[in-house]
């Protein structure tokens, strides 16, 4: 298993790598921030950006998506998987956010996972991102860089991934920490061909170093 010295090398390779990593769902404010990122699940950020690019023209605010036959919230959103379920949930979450928050998208985490699809990721990428409030949220990119390089086993829960990060990582670089690992699993250690061998990471990665000697026999 990695050790917390050579996470704190991994930290310093990530960022020289990436160090402008950022959100990269486009957005105007936290609203629309948590709209996206709901979208977002199972669903790459480059579709949720061409879907926004017209819904966030016609939606502006809970009124407006409460406005609409939900069948027409899904057809502007169709392209998405999941589409209706997560047109349900975007009208369930705008009748809550009028109803018990005045409109106004909450910022403490534990208060967002209140609402209809939002999970612990999204919330904290949104009280993160919107808010400036210290997170680390767990998507698919971070979990799988954390169980390559060891820090995790790989039957941990994204759960377990997420808190060991935030132990072993300063809670100022949590959001900072958050980014550079999802650009360094999108355009790096990417799911299907990882760049093991230009890896600046290699002699601490198990999994990197594994798939090297089955490329070397």
């Amino acid at each position: 298993m990695l050790t917390k010295t050579e996470w704190q090398f991994c930290l310093e390779e990530i960022g020289r790598m990436f160090p402008d990593a950022h959100c990269e769902l486009v957005h105007e404010n936290a609203f629309e921030l948590l709209i996206a990122t709901l979208l977002s699940a199972q669903c790459t950020d480059v579709l949720v950006n061409r879907v926004t690019a017209d819904l966030f023209q016609k939606y502006k605010t809970p009124d407006d998506y409460l406005a609409v036959p939900v069948e027409e919230l899904q057809q502007d959103i169709r392209s998405i998987g999941l589409y209706r379920n997560k047109a349900k949930n975007i009208q369930a979450l705008s009748f809550m956010l009028l109803n018990n928050f005045g409109g106004v998208v909450p910022e403490e985490r534990d208060t967002l996972t209140t609402l209809p699809g939002v999970g612990r990721k999204t919330a904290n990428v949104v009280v993160s991102n919107a808010f400036g409030v210290p997170a680390l949220a767990v998507d698919t990119h971070v979990e799988r860089v954390a169980k390559r390089l060891g820090m995790n086993r790989w039957k941990d829960s994204p759960l377990a991934v997420e808190e060991k990060l935030m132990r072993w990582t300063p809670r100022e670089q949590w959001t900072e920490t958050h980014h550079q690992l999802i650009f360094f699993g999108r355009y790096h250690c990417k799911a299907q061909r990882p760049n093991c061998p230009e890896c600046p990471l290699l002699q601490v990665c198990r999994e990197g170093k594994k798939r090297m000697k089955v490329n070397e026999s």
